[in-house]
């Protein structure tokens, strides 16, 4: 039984283990938090090791993995004991573990998989409102809870901003690739193709036409500052992908998945289910995204330090670059 939405650990959230197979673009998710794991009750920083006690009606079995950056064991392994420790069993689960203020424990309990809604992710953006300004001169907007309707909107309130931040540290509410990547460019402007097998030749494939954006009004002229990391998957690639070709954007943070594309869904054992990729992802020019991962323009990973701190410096050192000074975000904690 896998874990439910409030276990929070390995940096700033904690995510159920994501076992992948090594065939290109493959995605095969065991479970998903109810809702966003963004707040888990703990101090910011802790759980870079992690001690769980797995309760059954018989005995208690502890499991010890260290889990975070700093550990150089290879992410299958901790996966791989994460599983064993979490997901076999129904009972309530204690964790343990050190972090900024100390040794701490935690009692969560974990939910049957069916009850889980699979829609809803892990998510790396700002709390708060969709649409924000965090100055006079820097607006944001994360995707996690986008309106495409409102697209127009977002981008009339950003247009005496400097800087528009694009939050996709987190899975698109709805899709914005067309709805807002419009009013980022002055003209016709190519950001995909893809690659389709053909039925009547098994093993074939074929390019499709490449895909642009078309102006739209009102145009956003400021500068167009792209926030990714691993938790970009899927359409959230696929949209970084479509947002940095506006003139002089910039895509901030760490490489995202390198998984995305159409998916076909494999149904497997256990209430878990496998998803592979139907078509090849490319930029225009023909170099691949998948297995490869949208790579930043600026890599930024957020440290103890800063977690601890409230802080949020891929967002910091992106919107640094872009106005050319130091930018400092006002404690995440406080917002």
């Amino acid at each position: 039984m896998p874990t439910s939405g409030a276990i929070s650990g390995c940096n700033r959230h904690w995510e159920p283990p994501r076992h992948r197979s090594r065939c290109a673009s493959s995605k095969t998710n065991w479970s998903s938090p109810t809702t966003p794991m963004r707040h888990s009750g703990r101090p910011p920083g802790s759980g870079l090791a992690t001690r769980f006690s797995v309760s059954t009606s018989s005995r208690s079995q502890p499991w010890w993995t260290p889990c975070g950056r700093t550990s150089r064991r290879p992410m299958s392994q901790h996966g791989f004991a994460i599983s064993r420790a979490l997901t076999r069993g129904s009972g309530p689960v204690v964790l343990a573990g050190v972090g900024a203020a100390g040794a701490f424990t935690k009692s969560v309990n974990r939910v049957a998989i069916a009850s889980l809604n699979r829609s809803r992710g892990v998510v790396h953006d700002l709390p708060g409102q969709t649409f924000q300004m965090l100055s006079d001169s820097v607006a944001y907007l994360k995707l996690s809870s986008v309106v495409a309707a409102n697209a127009a909107s977002y981008i009339e309130q950003a247009r005496r901003a400097s800087v528009l931040v694009i939050d996709i540290r987190n899975y698109p509410n709805e899709f914005m690739v067309f709805a807002l990547g419009g009013y980022l460019v002055g003209g016709a402007t190519p950001f995909a193709r893809f690659t389709v097998g053909d039925a009547s030749n098994p093993g074939a494939f074929g390019w499709t036409a490449t895909v642009s954006h078309t102006p739209r009004t009102p145009r956003y002229t400021g500068s167009v500052v792209i926030l990714v990391d691993e938790v970009s998957q899927s359409q959230a690639e696929y949209t970084a992908m479509a947002f940095r070709v506006a003139p002089g954007a910039i895509v901030v943070g760490s490489t995202t998945a390198g998984a995305d594309g159409n998916v076909s869904r494999i149904p497997l054992p256990g209430g878990a289910e496998g998803m592979i990729s139907g078509i090849g992802v490319f930029y225009p020019g023909g170099q691949p995204t998948q297995r490869i991962g949208i790579v930043p323009d600026l890599v930024v990973h957020p440290t103890v330090a800063g977690i601890r701190a409230g802080r949020d410096e891929v967002l910091e050192a992106g919107v640094s670059r872009a106005l050319g000074r130091e930018f400092r975000l006002r404690s995440v904690s406080d917002r």
